[in-house]
């Protein structure tokens, strides 16, 4: 298992801006594919956002040209950069390796107000 921590949550008006972070107790170039996860009406989380271990992402349609994921070439962090907030993108937000069985870190809450 892979311990991973998130942080830089916090409380924002709508259109404002949060930076999160993810670091993990491994070197993350192994595991390919990292994504970030908030929950979701009938299902516990789901996929925000992913990027692969050449630093390519890919988003939901909803948050499309507002969030940016990336990864850090130290090895050790993902981010998601988050822009123009919604009320609705509420909630608190989670970084794991995709596709892979992996605990889940306490998360960071994200809160929008309107």
């Amino acid at each position: 298992q892979v311990q991973l921590v998130e942080s830089g949550g916090g409380l924002v008006q709508t259109g404002g801006s949060l930076r999160l972070s993810c670091t993990s107790s491994k070197s993350i170039d192994e595991f390919g594919i990292m994504g970030w996860y908030r929950p979701a009406p009938g299902q516990q989380r789901e996929l925000v956002a992913r990027v692969t271990a050449s630093d390519v992402p890919d988003y939901i349609t909803s948050v499309k040209g507002r969030f940016t994921a990336s990864r850090d070439w130290s090895g050790y962090k993902v981010y998601l950069e988050m822009n123009n907030l919604k009320p609705e993108d509420t909630g608190v937000y989670y970084c794991n390796i995709w596709g892979v069985n992996n605990d889940w870190g306490p998360g960071t809450q994200v809160t929008v107000s309107s």
